[in-house]
C-alpha cells in the first residue's frame, strides 16, 4: 500500500510548476524494481526525478509515484587509463569531474550547472558549450542499464536500437539505473578563454563563425533589452583546452577547481540572491544587462585569460539559489534550436516581439550545435537561444501567448525544442518539431517499452506523450 505520509509537493527548478506526488527514494536497483511493482499493483503512474534541475514540469506529476534516484550515487568503477567510468543513476556531473580530475579526465559533456544527475542528463540528453564539437551527453555514453516497466533489467550499448530512444526519452520509457561513460582526457584544469564584445546580432554570429574551426567551447550572452542598432549586443567567449608539454598537475586537483563561497572574501554567496531580488524586474534587469555589457566591453574585450574548467563550465553555480530571486512566481525558460540560415532572423524577431509586449527576458544565452540521432533530439546544424522569463500573476497569460508566437517562428524555420527547459510548448508544437516520423518513432518505442503507460510526468501529460491523457 502507498502511504499517504509520502505525499510531498515538488516543483521544477524554475519554481513555476509543481505537483503533489508519493515520494520514494530507493537505494538499490532491487528496491527500485520494488517501487515499480508497488505502483503497478496500486494503479499509480511513476514520474522520474533526480536532482530536480529540469526547469519546468518534467520531473513532477500529480498523484504519481515520484521515483527519486539521487541516493544511488555510487561510482561503481573507474579506469584511470582509459577514462571509462561506471556510475549509479544518482551520481551527478560534479561526481564525474571530481572523480576523474586527478587522473586527467573531465566529463566529455557538461551542462551549465554541475548538479544534474547522470540519469537525468541521459533522460534529457543534455548539451554544453561544446555541443557544436562533441554533441550531446548521449554521444559520450557507452552503455546504460535500464529497468523496464515490468521490472526486468536490460543493458543497452550504443548499437542497441533502444539506446537512442531511452537516451533523450524524458524518462517516459524506462528507468536508467546505471551508465558507463567515456571521459575526456585533459592535460590541464584550465582553459584559455578569449572574450569578444559584440555590438549587434551580426557581430555575434560572426564571432561564432570566426572560432568554430578552432575553439573547444563557444557561448555568448545577449542583452535582450538593447534595441535599434544595438539589438543583439553581448559578450562572446571561446574556450580552448591547454596542452602544456608537461601535465599541469596543480590545476588538476579538485581543490584548485572549487568555486569560492564568498565574493571578495567578504559576502557569502549563499545570501547573494537576496540582493538580486530587488533588481529582479524590468527596470532592474535593464540596468543589470547594460552594466554587464559595459563592463565586458571595457574589461574583457579582446583579452585572452586563463580560467578553470569549473569556473568556465558552471556559471549557473556561481550564486547558489539564484533562482529564488524570481520568487514567488518563479521563472520559465524558453529555449529554441534553429538552423544556421534562419537563426539570425528568428532570434532577432523573438527579441523584437518581447520588447513590443514589454516581456523582455532577463537572461539570454546562445550556443552552436550539431544534429544528433536521438529520439527527442534537440540538436540542429545551427544555434540555440535560451531565455529566462520571470513569471508573475500579471504576465503569466502574456508569456504563454508570447511563447506560442515565438514557437511559430521556430517551426516555420524547421527548428526544435528541448524538454529539459520546457514549460510552455503546445502539444502541436512539439509534434510538429519532431515530424510525423519522429512522432511515430516515439509511439512505437512507448508501446514496446511501456505498453501500460506506467511512466509519465506533467510534461508528458501536457504534450500528449502519455497515452492515458490522449483522447
Amino acid at each position: 500500500m502507498i502511504e499517504s505520509s509520502r505525499i510531498v509537493r515538488l516543483s521544477g527548478f524554475g519554481g513555476s510548476q509543481s505537483a503533489d506526488g508519493y515520494l520514494y527514494r530507493p537505494a538499490s536497483v532491487e528496491a527500485t524494481a520494488d517501487v515499480l511493482a508497488l505502483a503497478r499493483r496500486e494503479g499509480r503512474q511513476v514520474v522520474m526525478r533526480g536532482a530536480g534541475r529540469s526547469y519546468g514540469d518534467a520531473s513532477v506529476a500529480g498523484e504519481a509515484v515520484v521515483l527519486d534516484l539521487s541516493r544511488m550515487d555510487a561510482v561503481r568503477s573507474f579506469d584511470a587509463t582509459t577514462g571509462v567510468i561506471e556510475v549509479g543513476p544518482g551520481a551527478t556531473i560534479e561526481t564525474l569531474w571530481r572523480h576523474g580530475l586527478d587522473d586527467g579526465w573531465w566529463p566529455a559533456v557538461v551542462s551549465g550547472t554541475m548538479f544534474p544527475t547522470v540519469a537525468g542528463a541521459l533522460a534529457m540528453n543534455i548539451h554544453g558549450k561544446n555541443a557544436f564539437r562533441v554533441g550531446t551527453f548521449g554521444e559520450s555514453t557507452l552503455s546504460i542499464d535500464v529497468l523496464k516497466a515490468d521490472g526486468s533489467l536490460v543493458t543497452l550499448s550504443r548499437d542497441d536500437p533502444g539506446f537512442t530512444n531511452i537516451v533523450s526519452g524524458a524518462g517516459l520509457l524506462g528507468v536508467v539505473v546505471g551508465a558507463k561513460l567515456q571521459m575526456k582526457k585533459i592535460e590541464s584544469g584550465e582553459l584559455d578563454v578569449h572574450a569578444v564584445s559584440c555590438g549587434d546580432w551580426d557581430a555575434q554570429f560572426a564571432a561564432f563563425a570566426r572560432y568554430e574551426a578552432t575553439a573547444d567551447y563557444m557561448v555568448t550572452w545577449i542583452d535582450a533589452f538593447a534595441s535599434g542598432s544595438s539589438a543583439g549586443r553581448g559578450m562572446f567567449h571561446a574556450g580552448f583546452y591547454r596542452h602544456p608539454p608537461v601535465v599541469d598537475q596543480a590545476t588538476l586537483r579538485p581543490s584548485a577547481q572549487d568555486l569560492p563561497d564568498t565574493i571578495m572574501g567578504l559576502v557569502p554567496k549563499s545570501v547573494v540572491w537576496r540582493f538580486l531580488k530587488p533588481l529582479n524586474n524590468r527596470v532592474g534587469m535593464r540596468f543589470v544587462n547594460w552594466a554587464k555589457q559595459t563592463a565586458g566591453a571595457v574589461l574583457e574585450d579582446g583579452k585572452l585569460v586563463g580560467q578553470s574548467l569549473v569556473a568556465f563550465s558552471f556559471l549557473l553555480d556561481y550564486v547558489p539559489g539564484w533562482q529564488r530571486a524570481y520568487a514567488p512566481g518563479g521563472l520559465v525558460q524558453y529555449q529554441s534550436f534553429v538552423p544556421r540560415e534562419a537563426a539570425p532572423r528568428v532570434f532577432a524577431r523573438q527579441f523584437e516581439m518581447q520588447r513590443e509586449r514589454g516581456l523582455e527576458n532577463f537572461l539570454s544565452v546562445m550556443k552552436l550545435h550539431r544534429p544528433d540521432p536521438f529520439m527527442f533530439s534537440h540538436g540542429v546544424d545551427g544555434f540555440s537561444l535560451a531565455q529566462d522569463f520571470k513569471v508573475t500573476d500579471a504576465n503569466r497569460e502574456g508569456l504563454r501567448l508570447l511563447a506560442e508566437a515565438m514557437s511559430d517562428l521556430v517551426l516555420e524555420a524547421g527548428g526544435r525544442f528541448y524538454l529539459a527547459k520546457d514549460s510552455l510548448l503546445r502539444p502541436s508544437d512539439f509534434a510538429a518539431s519532431l515530424g510525423q516520423a519522429g512522432v511515430d518513432r516515439y509511439w512505437a518505442a512507448k508501446s514496446a517499452w511501456d505498453p501500460d503507460a506506467l511512466f509519465t510526468s506533467s510534461l508528458a501529460r501536457r504534450l500528449h506523450l502519455d497515452p492515458r491523457c490522449v483522447s
